[in-house]
């Protein structure tokens, strides 16, 4: 019986999660198109810091892209893109560190948790490295790391350096391409 409880609270923390990216999506960048207009740096900087956090799915990358794309100037966009994605892994470790494990095992599942938590303890900083470098889960990488007391000071830093070679690379590919 327990296991429905937590399958069934699983799924309405799915459908409202989903919901809070939908509205933010449509408020954000919808609302930019919708308009005719290009994308705003502060539309851009809601889906960029709300894609990082932990509990929501959004298109960071693909924002990324769409934003370098329609503005004039790259580099204000990557310190953006950097600003906001660290600022959301922050709280995705402090929410790690401070709720229970238990809970959040429940909430994004046992086989993800457990598996962020093993890749951390056998690699270590460059597993936060590599999840920030590639388009991978990086935030649930930076809440396992809260969970397991890591230090914030390495999750901080692997994760600004895997996170400015990628959008610096993406950005080289956009200007060259």
């Amino acid at each position: 019986m327990e296991n429905k409880k937590t399958k069934n609270l699983r799924v309405i923390i799915i459908l409202i999660t989903s919901l809070i990216a939908i509205t933010i999506i449509v408020t954000t960048i919808g609302r930019d198109l919708y308009h005719g207009s290009e994308q705003s740096v502060l539309s851009f900087a809601i889906v960029h810091f709300s894609g990082y956090l932990f509990f929501l799915l959004m298109p960071v990358e693909i924002a990324f892209v769409y934003c370098v794309n329609n503005q004039d100037s790259i580099i204000p966009i990557i310190l953006i893109a950097l600003g906001t994605a660290i600022s959301a892994q922050i709280i995705d470790y402090f929410i790690g560190y401070f709720v229970s494990s238990k809970f959040l095992s429940k909430y994004i599942g046992d086989r993800k948790s457990e598996r962020a938590k093993k890749y951390i303890e056998k690699y270590g900083s460059w597993t936060i490295f590599v999840f920030n470098l590639l388009p991978l889960s990086s935030p649930i990488i930076c809440l396992a790391s809260g969970m397991l007391k890591y230090r914030l000071r390495d999750v901080v830093l692997y994760s600004t350096a895997g996170l400015l070679i990628k959008y610096s690379v993406i950005a080289i590919v956009l200007i060259y391409r």
